[in-house]
């Protein structure tokens, strides 16, 4: 870990590589606890800026696939599978989603979106299903 003095003396530039993108965390970590309005605080503020920036150009987050998204939401919320019958329209009909047997139809993207408010843009991705008997 480097000096605060060495970290302030080195030239503010944008990440272009790895190399550059693990210089700029070591010296957030240097700088982590610098107060806000301080020459400190003013290049911890523009450090995080810069890796922001190239996190989301290279090592973008997608979004989970449709099956994981549902699982998650029924995690999170304590819930069961079959809170989630009313849309899909059978237990049946849960059981093959959940299972990668059958793909969401629109009207079942529809129906969770608007009675669940699960994002549409999820649940409509692609995802593969598992084909024939278990």
């Amino acid at each position: 870990m480097r000096k605060l003095s060495e970290v302030l003396a080195l030239p503010l530039r944008p990440i272009h590589t790895e190399a550059d993108y693990e210089q700029a965390l070591s010296e957030i970590e240097t700088l982590f606890k610098a107060q806000p309005g301080t020459p400190e605080g003013d290049r911890l503020e523009v450090l995080t800026t810069l890796v922001e920036a190239y996190e989301r150009e290279q090592h973008p987050v997608l979004p989970p696939a449709p099956v994981e998204a549902l699982l998650y939401y029924l995690e999170s919320r304590g819930l069961a599978r079959r809170d989630l019958e009313p849309y899909p329209g059978s237990r049946a009909r849960v059981a093959e989603v959940l299972n990668r047997r059958r793909g969401l139809t629109i009207e079942m993207i529809r129906r969770l979106h608007q009675g669940l408010g699960l994002p549409a843009e999820v649940l409509i991705r692609p995802h593969p299903l598992h084909r024939g008997r278990a």
